[in-house]
């Protein structure tokens, strides 16, 4: 044999290296997936913290707006329209919570309709678009809601749960949580909430107050918060609000 011939054992090394530097290549280039970051009950603390945060790391992002609990006379803890026409400039997006924050199952579809429609009408007279994204209080849906809710051009409702959004299994007017922050939750439970990204799943993550004075069983502290937001941008997921997500038509059940 010509010693300048590699020999085939040679050759297989030479291929097989090759080969890996190709698979992780591949992996390289997988997409870490796509998170959507929600915040409910429309707290002061969401654009006088949250939001400057989530616009140095480049965040989108959907604030769900109430005029329920106190939302009239404490102007403390409850944003401003003021602060809410201030976040859809800064770009992110203003949801539909309701007016009143009532159970959807507990009111008749009149009143249901009325809350809905006084939510979208404030958007309008503070120059904001209507709301194509809705969150349902409490997270409790009826059949009657969303068809209502299909009826006015919504394209995704967020409920509760703790999976990720399949847009090939799910009615997005059912959108199912990966994340529900809570004083109790943990940086390890929101890694494994947004390692349910990919693979053409979402995961849509819902925070309320960052601190939440009003509301303790459901606040998260702004240090741990600002933790959670570290961990996203290290993992390099697309993190947007919901109108940005590619909009599938609902189903008609």
């Amino acid at each position: 044999m010509n010693p300048a011939t590699p020999s085939l054992c040679m050759r297989l090394r030479i291929f097989l290296v090759f080969l890996l530097c190709l698979i992780n290549l591949d992996a390289e280039k997988k997409d870490p997936g796509t998170v959507v970051l929600t915040f409910d009950d429309s707290v002061a603390s969401q654009a006088n913290y949250v939001a400057p945060l989530l616009k140095k790391y480049g965040f989108g992002a959907t604030f769900f707006i109430t005029e329920g609990f106190d939302f009239a006379k404490d102007k403390k803890n409850y944003m401003t329209w003021d602060q809410i026409k201030k976040l859809h400039a800064d770009g992110f997006e203003i949801g539909n919570h309701t007016r009143r924050h009532i159970v959807v199952g507990r009111q008749k579809l009149e009143q249901l309709t009325a809350d809905v429609e006084y939510i979208e009408k404030q958007c309008e007279k503070h120059g904001i678009p209507r709301p194509v994204s809705f969150c349902y209080p409490a997270y409790q849906t009826t059949e009657r809601a969303v068809k209502l809710l299909r009826q006015r051009g919504y394209r995704y409702a967020r409920t509760g749960g703790a999976k990720a959004y399949d847009p090939e299994k799910d009615d997005p007017l059912l959108m199912p949580q990966a994340f529900d922050g809570k004083p109790k939750s943990t940086l390890e439970q929101f890694k494994e909430a947004v390692a349910k990204a990919g693979d053409g799943k979402i995961a849509v993550m819902t925070f309320h107050g960052v601190p939440d004075v009003q509301h303790p069983w459901v606040n998260t502290d702004p240090k741990k918060f600002e933790a959670y937001m570290k961990h996203l941008r290290d993992s390099g997921c697309r993190v947007i609000a919901l109108r940005d997500l590619k909009f599938a038509k609902p189903s008609e059940k």
